[in-house]
């Protein structure tokens, strides 16, 4: 079925090179303002390589392609549903790289996405619930579920020997989620919560969330939030307070600012984020430092992957109508193929325009499963000397 995809494509992109006569636009829809405005800069930066990398190749039949930034505020979903009708109605995008938080995600998908017939690949929801989420074939996802997530979480926990955790969770649909995936996976190790709690970003004092937290005690404080926001107050004051002296970080915790804003305090809490140790990781590093900017920020090279597998996908079609196109993005993903890694974008686009199979793997290993979702790799962390350093990969 794939290859008569893409041999069939590869016979319209020939008609559709004589008509290039405008730019093909792409929408990139993150949270430039908001509780993890400090990742969102490399998030944008891997989605604009990846167009880059394309224009300069010459090989896209389609055109060139153009990105235009939109704020998705990350959590007022009112903003992020108007800012991603704009794109499609005003700039007239045929795809969107977004969103990133899981609830704006969600509200961006039905109000805006499926009433317009308008491909989106997020590099960063990972509500679980989205893996279920009515979306008519046209979203996609190059980060993991939370539902991975949390077994993650589980196994890191019991390899360092915690055996009970108080749990803190942005008030929303990701943080509910992570919170609730963590807890049935730890309990069902053998592990203790000792409570699950939300916390509302924006909050000048978490005071009386901490002291909840700590009369419930836990060995450690699992704070499934926002770096830039409720999560960063919770970890102070519980700093303050002297309740809880380590932390387990979810993805949404993960970020050079984290540490700079906490100071030593930090050193020796752990997390994870998506990541993997693949030679399309290692090369992709080093496209993004040449480019000036950090590669292994959380989402950014999954970011990267979700540019790239839209385009991949246009070239595989022959066309920029999303609704073409988005039966395009499973196969291009996928085996079987010619694997294609960062840098070789140019290469997988004179592939399919031969009529031939490529197998995207991309900067962070992508492989995309059931309902366009990713399987997901992990790159497991440790704050020492306040910085991020690697554990290991999972």
């Amino acid at each position: 079925m794939k290859k008569i995809l893409l041999a069939s494509a590869a016979i319209a992109s020939l008609a559709a090179g004589a008509a290039m006569a405008e730019d093909v636009k792409i929408g990139i829809i993150l949270g430039f303002t908001g509780p993890i405005e400090s990742i969102t800069p490399n998030m944008a930066a891997g989605a604009e390589l990846a167009i880059k990398e394309v224009n300069d190749s010459g090989k896209f039949s389609l055109g060139m392609v153009t990105p235009v930034r939109a704020d998705s505020t990350c959590i007022d979903s009112g903003a992020a549903t108007a800012a991603a009708e704009r794109l499609v109605t005003s700039d007239k995008v045929a795809a969107i790289v977004g969103g990133d938080c899981s609830g704006v995600t969600g509200a961006m998908l039905q109000n805006v996405a499926r009433p317009n017939g308008i491909v989106m690949v997020s590099p960063s929801a990972t509500s679980p619930a989205l893996s279920t989420a009515e979306d008519d074939g046209l979203f996609f996802r190059t980060a993991p579920s939370d539902a991975r997530q949390g077994q993650v979480v589980a196994d890191i926990l019991g390899e360092r020997g915690i055996k009970s955790v108080a749990i803190t969770y942005t008030n929303n649909d990701y943080g509910k989620g992570l919170a609730d995936s963590i807890q049935a996976a730890f309990e069902a190790a053998g592990g203790k919560v000792t409570i699950n709690a939300a916390h509302e970003d924006g909050k000048a004092d978490y005071s009386a969330e901490v002291g909840a937290l700590a009369s419930a005690g836990g060995e450690v404080l699992v704070v499934a939030g926002y770096l830039d926001q409720g999560g960063k107050g919770i970890i102070q004051a519980s700093l303050d307070a002297g309740a809880f002296d380590t932390f387990e970080l979810p993805d949404g915790m993960v970020g050079d600012s984290l540490p700079a804003n906490i100071g030593p305090g930090l050193n020796g809490s752990f997390g994870q984020h998506p990541g993997t140790d693949s030679p399309g990781a290692a090369s992709y590093g080093d496209m993004a430092k040449a480019a000036g900017y950090d590669g292994t920020s959380a989402f950014s090279p999954e970011s990267y992957d979700a540019a790239a597998l839209i385009m991949l996908a246009m070239q595989a079609a022959g066309s920029t109508d999303s609704k073409v196109f988005k039966d395009n993005l499973m196969a291009v993903a996928n085996a079987p193929g010619e694997k294609i890694y960062p840098g070789e974008l140019g290469k997988a686009l004179e592939i399919i325009a031969a009529g031939g199979d490529i197998d995207y793997v991309g900067a962070s290993a992508v492989e995309l499963i059931g309902g366009g979702e990713s399987a997901g790799n992990y790159r497991e962390i440790d704050i020492k000397d306040g910085a991020i350093v690697t554990n290991k990969y999972r």
